[in-house]
């Protein structure tokens, strides 16, 4: 509660706060704003098969309830989080993306502008997909087919070039609101929009289960949740700390170094970031599988596109299927090492302690260093994404096995992932907040001596005139 009052007793902090706070109602009013040119009534309808899980349930708890409501949010932040995926894969295969990544701010600023030309593209074919898809009526993955038509039975181009222009359009919106936030506001934008997705559907998903099981059951979703919440708090701030000392080395008359330092190492370094990384790639089979002609209703029809449909239903989609436990495990441990060693490069690393004339205690400087620091990563890193799989992964067949089909079964699936994206968005902005508080209060600190400073020196002036 102090550091609260603290925030709001220093106006610029203050004011980046309820700027934030600002944009993310924003984000929410538009994600209840139906796109034009749709058949509104048909919008219940997509609500009602949203509770049937599946990757409608997927993207209705990252879009906050928007592709629900088919808003002008619709599409979410996904686009632009596969565009940042797709860019840093291609960072390891182009020189030129590689350069740019060593060039600083100049090099950041360039591949951030590129990714967003990839993330409104990606949201144009993805915007288009989900119009197709809603038109015709899906199948496979949408719980059986959705058997409504978004346009109402009043087709045409220029209502469906119409819905597409204005997904697209909402998207690069909320992409811009993300950056906003992070240049304006507290925290990471994207991240934050992402959390008032995932938090925004907990306090229905609870009324779904008190409704259909009962206050019993709530209360033992209520303790998961708060098992798992003090348990996500105690592996996020898992740190490694590496100790480094530096050498004394005097310049002219000056001595430099001499002091020790340490390099923290995240226990789970990837944060959120390899679950949803995961969860974008887990899904694209099942929403490649929607436009497939799947003209028959069993498989004994002979349709080869209705047998993938059904497969990938039965093998991706349910929480309880054995090759989703793994299948997704292992998406979500190797993206996990991906960012890793994305974020941190021993072999940069050691060279720079190198350059500093730093050492870690035993270890020789140089490729030694490299090859410890890139041990000891490798180490801490394994636990902390089976961790983050198993916080994704039992929750979901936990509930998938207790509460079987049933509509909030369904909507929790997503619980383990939700938690996970809430607690560590949060704690980064937390950090952050902490951060800027301790500069203001050290800049005061700085103010407040010199201020005596200059009263010492008056008294002193005066003093001698006498």
């Amino acid at each position: 509660m102090s550091t609260l009052r603290n925030v709001f007793k220093i106006s610029e902090l203050r004011n980046k706060l309820l700027f934030t706070l600002f944009m993310v109602a924003v984000y929410r009013f538009g994600s209840h704003v139906p796109v034009p040119g749709i058949d509104l009534a048909t919008i219940a309808d997509l609500e009602e098969q949203a509770k049937s899980g599946g990757v409608l349930g997927f993207m209705s708890a990252f879009s906050g309830g928007a592709i629900t409501q088919f808003a002008v949010f619709a599409l979410g932040i996904m686009p632009y989080i596969t565009s940042s995926i797709i860019m840093q894969i291609l960072a390891v295969v182009i020189p030129k993306l590689e350069q740019w990544q060593e060039q600083g701010a100049v090099g950041q600023r360039k591949i951030t502008q590129w990714t967003r030309y990839v993330a409104v593209a990606i949201a144009l074919l993805q915007g288009t997909g989900i119009t197709y898809l809603f038109h015709t009526g899906g199948q496979g993955a949408f719980g059986g087919g959705l058997g409504i038509d978004l346009f109402g039975g009043n087709y045409n181009f220029g209502r469906f070039a119409l819905v597409v222009l204005t997904l697209t359009s909402g998207f690069a919106l909320l992409m811009w609101i993300g950056e906003v936030i992070t240049q304006r506001g507290v925290g990471n934008g994207m991240s934050i929009l992402i959390f008032a997705s995932v938090v925004s559907q907990l306090p229905a998903n609870f009324a779904t289960v008190r409704a259909e099981k009962g206050w019993m059951a709530m209360i033992a979703i209520a303790i998961m949740f708060t098992v798992l919440l003090v348990a996500i708090v105690f592996i996020e701030q898992g740190v490694r700390r590496i100790p480094v000392q530096f050498a004394k080395r005097q310049v002219g008359r000056k001595m430099y170094g001499g002091s020790n330092s340490y390099i923290p190492l995240k226990v789970n370094g990837a944060g959120v970031i390899s679950i949803i990384f995961a969860s974008s790639v887990l899904y694209l089979p099942v929403m490649i599988s929607q436009v497939l002609p799947a003209t028959g209703t069993t498989t004994a029809d002979g349709n080869w596109a209705f047998s993938v449909q059904r497969w990938i239903d039965d093998h991706l989609v349910r929480a309880d299927s054995p090759f989703y436990l793994v299948f997704y495990g292992i998406l979500i441990v190797a993206f996990a090492y991906f960012y890793t060693s994305i974020q941190f490069d021993p072999h940069k690393q050691a060279d720079q302690i190198r350059k500093q004339g730093g050492f870690i205690p035993g270890i020789r400087p140089g490729y030694q260093t490299e090859r410890y620091l890139g041990r000891i990563l490798n180490r801490i890193t394994l636990p902390g994404a089976l961790f983050v799989a198993a916080v994704a992964l039992l929750p979901a067949f936990l509930l998938a096995k207790t509460m079987g089909d049933s509509p909030a079964g369904q909507q929790l699936g997503f619980f383990g992932i939700s938690i996970l994206i809430a607690v560590g968005v949060s704690l980064e902005t937390v950090k952050q907040i902490d951060g800027q508080l301790m500069m203001r209060n050290y800049e005061g600190f700085l103010d407040n001596s010199k201020m005596k400073a200059k009263a010492r020196s008056k008294s002193k002036a005066k003093a001698s005139a006498k």
